[in-house]
Parts: structure tokens; sequence; C-alpha cells
């Protein structure tokens, strides 16, 4: 009888503790933040993903009640930023403001030491930065078809530029090469500002470049677009068809995206919290306006969402990256 009451009192015990726990929930969310939430972006300050970070810290700062400050960790296309965040307390006050390379470095270095999906919490997708298919205004194609067909007819002059191995304009020209068959040159840069001064000097033949300020450019003759990556036409160039029009479905799947992540193991009440904050902003039609200019699309989806985007952006650039070769640098 002695055992059975003791059996007793400790199973009331857990259930306790179990209560407790579960009645304790709501105030995690209630009392955070209790100090400043740090934002890290892997890549330099100045650049779209830094000034999309830093417009959400303004607003998140504003509606959670503390500062919300970004912090820039540059290195090995933001592997180390994410490393960093992989690593950091599953307490809501460590952020990673991440991009594709979130993704694409797990798949191209074998000693990425992470899991885009396992050693992070999805908070919310941000943005999507669709990519246009530019050349030089004298160039011979007119056309994504034109410049297929010569790179059929003319093997080994068709070169394309990137801002480095594995960016979004290597790996969406990959994709052009493995969906028509063909095989081009890849001339990697430090920048998308270099490789697009080739670009435009004709010394490349073309390249996948994000629209910040692309309209400027073709409206001074400095370039031409092809096609725009997106499901819809951009406003900016009405008249140029988008890439499933021009016959090549898929390619708004590769415009770069931008989207927040906490460590694996952050409380569901502080991911919701911050997912919030963050769709609160981009409600805001000058947050809106901004990230209009910068060229990007604003999302800011449910964290069940920006998961299953993100489950589906690795298995989809997995398959690119084998079909077309594509090797760490």
């Amino acid at each position: 009888m002695k055992g059975f009451s003791t059996f007793v009192v400790r199973a009331a015990a857990c259930v306790g503790l179990f209560v407790g726990f579960l009645t304790a929930l709501p105030a995690v969310a209630q009392d955070y933040p209790a100090r400043p939430i740090r934002i890290v972006v892997g890549f330099a300050a100045g650049g779209p993903t830094d000034v999309i970070a830093r417009v959400l810290a303004q607003d998140m700062s504003a509606s959670l009640g503390q500062s919300v400050v970004v912090e820039n960790k540059t290195g090995a296309n933001s592997l180390l930023a994410t490393q960093e965040v992989a690593r950091a307390e599953p307490d809501g006050y460590t952020l990673l403001f991440a991009s594709l390379s979130h993704n694409v470095n797990f798949i191209l270095l074998p000693n990425a030491k992470y899991d885009p999906l396992k050693d992070f919490a999805p908070i919310s997708l941000v943005a999507t930065l669709p990519l246009v298919l530019v050349t030089q205004p004298d160039a011979p194609m007119n056309s994504v078809q034109d410049l297929v067909a010569i790179a059929k007819e003319k093997p080994g002059t068709v070169f394309y530029g990137s801002a480095g191995n594995g960016g979004s304009a290597h790996l969406a020209a990959a994709m052009l090469e493995t969906v028509t068959g063909t095989k081009m040159t890849h001339v990697p840069f430090r920048g998308n500002g270099p490789a697009l001064n080739e670009v435009m000097g004709g010394r490349v033949t073309f390249m996948f470049y994000p629209m910040i300020g692309v309209a400027d450019l073709v409206a001074s003759k400095k370039l031409k677009v092809l096609a725009v990556g997106a499901r819809e036409r951009h406003p900016d160039f009405p008249s140029v068809p988008t890439m499933a029009e021009a016959g090549f479905p898929g390619f708004e799947e590769t415009a770069p995206w931008v989207g927040m992540l906490a460590p694996a193991g952050t409380p569901e009440p502080i991911v919701n919290r911050l997912n919030d904050s963050i769709r609160k902003s981009l409600a805001k039609p000058e947050t809106k306006e901004l990230l209009n200019k910068l060229g990007a699309i604003s999302v800011g989806d449910m964290p069940a969402e920006f998961r299953s985007f993100l489950r589906q952006d690795v298995a989809r650039w997995d398959r690119i990256i084998k079909a077309a070769g594509v090797k760490p640098e």
C-alpha cells in the first residue's frame, strides 16, 4: 500500500510539473523580449539582404518594445553567420536573416556543419527578389530562344556572369543549361556589379541579375532585358516576357529569397511573436514600397509555410546542382 501511495504522489507531481510547463508557455511569449534582439546577416552592409533586414529591425523594435539590431558577419557566402546562429541559444535573442545561400551552402559544401531544416526554426519568408536575364544592347539575341539557339549552334561562344560560384545568378544559368541541353561557360566575379559591367561591355554574353537598378540601365541603353524570372511581367518592363512566357517555366523559383530563422528549439510562442512582428512590418505600405524599389516582392508567410518552402527549395536546388555538375570553388 505504501508503494502505491508513493507512486500516486510521484505521478501527481509529474502531472503538476507538466501542467506548470503548459501554463508557463504563454508567459514565455508575454515576457519576451526582455532584452535586445540580434539579427545576424551574412553579407556586407548596403546590399539588398542587409537593407531589408534593417527595415524589418526598425519596425520590429517598435512592435516588440525592445531594440532589434542587425549585425553583419560576412564570409564564405554567409556560411559563418549561419553556423553561428545554428549554435546559438534557442531563446529568440539571436536570429538569422537568411537567403538562398542557406540551402545552397549545405548542398555544395560537405563540411557546412549545419542542416538548413533540422538546425533552424523557420519564422517567416520575408521576400523574393526575381532575376532578369540581361545582355548587352547590341547583342545579336533578342529573346531567350535566340540565346539558346546560339548556344546550340556555336558551342563555347556563350559566356554567363555571376557574383560567384553557387550564387543565384550562377544557379539560374546552370538551370537554363540543364533544361535546354546546352553547354555554356560560367564566368564568376566578386560581386554582381563587376559581372554586370562585363555584360554591358559585351565581354560576357549574359547574366541573371536582380532587378535593382536595371530599369535605369535599360533606359540609358546600357542593357536590354530578354526575360523576367517572375510569375508575372514586371511593371518596369511591361513588354518583356516572363521566362515561362518565353518557353521556360519554373524560373520564378530561381528568385533569391530572404527570410528570418531562429535556432532549432526556440519556443513556439516566441517564434509566433516574431512572425507576427515581421508580418506587421511587411503589411505597412511604406515597407512594401521600399521593398518594391529594391526589386523585391514581399511575402510574410507563417512558420509552417516557410518550413515547407525551405524543404522544397533544398530538394529543387539539390536536383539542379547535381544535374548541372555545379561544384564548390
